[in-house]
């Protein structure tokens, strides 16, 4: 690999990180399509690099991300090299590429582009069309850990849904669903079966999976499916279980109990009872590793790695004066699982609410959960192309709250940045500010209370 190579049709390579970057991003327009035709393509072309690996794939609605935080940080914590695939990135394009818990050379990453961007090229001049940015990324991800990196185990995040996701290219040792809810309806399916057909597409053929999720139709579908592909399954509730025992900020302690063993006194540092639902499948995941695949789990490395998990834009605290917490609440069930914390974990006078969203999103439910834990409610945009307006979303929240007859003094401020300096002047000493909707808007504040200069933000 190196910088100096030509693409397709004499095209000059990227000469640096922005360069790649901006041509990832560039791919954008191509939108999501759902299908995995051009990446068995480029797969081929490229010697078929993802069978070299060792993949830990977690679908589901919620709770992904975190999920991949607590499998990566056990496995660290074991001695294992692992590398980890997620989306979005909250700071910068890198961070959706990590080995041991380092974001990928920027050097690398450019190397990796001008590698691939020659085939994209190719494949762009067929029928099949140009591959999407997704695409690109997990082709970038899956060169990065079989080229370069090398790691023991890929912790594995799908993009949207399952079955057509790019990222199930793959064939993992473990699959892992955390949730199924109200979300990309418009792509997935009208139905929470439908949706669940989707993210069930990741169990693959003789492979155990383990869920998370709660809902009977929801249930109903994941056997199906695990008995067609003579899976195992291993369900909350019925193969293994967990008892919270406290909730503090920042530490929730519980019990754990699965067919191979019971764990009596495990602890988190991440707030939400919804975490202790990542953190019991991140085990059980584990667990079945350890029992049929050798894996190599102590169990101080297993309470040291669940302990030092960290997911930034979830529950995060991110300011003390004032006490400002982000949460990318951008559905339904996040909303409903962000307004169970504020009322469970955190202690304040008032709360005062920043939200901004996507015009695509299910705003009504997720205003029902919010809006009762909400004196005052700012409403903003975030900076980004799909983003719903101010006033629009002003206008369904005053609607709902009239619905639900609460009274809830509204905000409409769309320029965000000055939307959050009312919102640092209104959260005086004992109340607590809270930014919540779309990471693309999560993203862009927390960079600015943290004073992060290179974020970039992104799908």
């Amino acid at each position: 690999m190196n910088n100096n190579q030509t693409g397709a049709a004499g095209a000059a390579p990227l000469q640096s990180y922005a360069e790649a970057a901006d041509w990832i991003n560039g791919l954008i327009p191509f939108g999501i399509r759902p299908g995995l035709e051009r990446m068995q393509v480029l797969m081929e072309r490229l010697g078929n690099p993802e069978r070299r690996l060792k993949f830990i794939h977690v679908a589901g609605t919620n709770g992904k991300g975190s999920t991949c935080a607590y499998l990566t940080s056990v496995l660290l914590a074991c001695g294992y090299d692992v590398g980890t695939f997620t989306s979005p990135y909250i700071t910068k394009f890198t961070n959706r590429f990590q080995y041991n818990g380092e974001d990928i050379p920027e050097e690398t990453l450019t190397n990796l582009a001008n590698m691939l961007k020659p085939h994209v090229e190719e494949i762009t001049a067929t029928e099949l069309g140009s591959p999407t940015m997704f695409e690109v990324s997990t082709a970038i991800a899956i060169l990065y850990f079989a080229k370069v990196s090398f790691p023991d185990y890929v912790v594995w995040e799908t993009g949207l849904g399952g079955r057509m996701d790019v990222t199930n290219i793959v064939a993992p040792v473990l699959s892992l669903i955390t949730n199924v809810g109200h979300d990309h309806m418009d792509v997935l399916g009208n139905t929470l079966e439908e949706v669940a057909r989707e993210k069930a597409g990741i169990i693959k053929p003789g492979v155990p999976v383990v869920s998370t999720a709660t809902q009977p139709e929801v249930i109903a579908v994941l056997k199906e499916k695990a008995k067609q592909s003579k899976s195992t399954l291993y369900l909350l509730g019925e193969q293994f279980n967990y008892d919270r025992r406290t909730v503090e900020e920042n530490r929730q302690t519980f019990g754990f109990s699965g067919p191979f063993r019971s764990i009596e006194s495990l602890e988190i540092t991440l707030n939400g009872g919804h975490q202790v639902d990542n953190a019991a499948l991140a085990i059980m995941g584990l667990e079945v590793l350890r029992q049929y695949s050798a894996l190599l789990l102590d169990d101080d490395d297993l309470l040291k790695g669940l302990r030092t998990t960290a997911w930034p834009g979830r529950l995060e605290m991110v300011s003390q004066q004032p006490r400002i917490l982000v949460d990318g609440a951008h559905n339904p069930e996040g909303a409903q699982t962000l307004a169970a914390a504020l009322r469970t974990t955190y202690t304040y006078k008032q709360a005062h609410v920043m939200m901004g969203m996507l015009e695509n999103k299910n705003h009504r439910d997720a205003l029902r959960h919010i809006l009762p834990i909400a004196n005052t409610l700012i409403v903003t945009e975030p900076d980004f192309r799909k983003k719903m307006d101010a006033a629009s979303l002003a206008s369904i929240v005053r609607e709902v709250a009239s619905e639900e007859g609460l009274a809830v003094e509204v905000i409409v401020e769309p320029d965000w940045r000055a939307a959050l300096d009312k919102l640092e002047k209104l959260t005086a000493h004992g109340d607590l500010g809270v930014v919540t909707g779309t990471l693309y808007l999560i993203s862009d504040v927390r960079a600015r209370l943290l004073h992060i200069t290179d974020s970039e933000k992104g799908w």
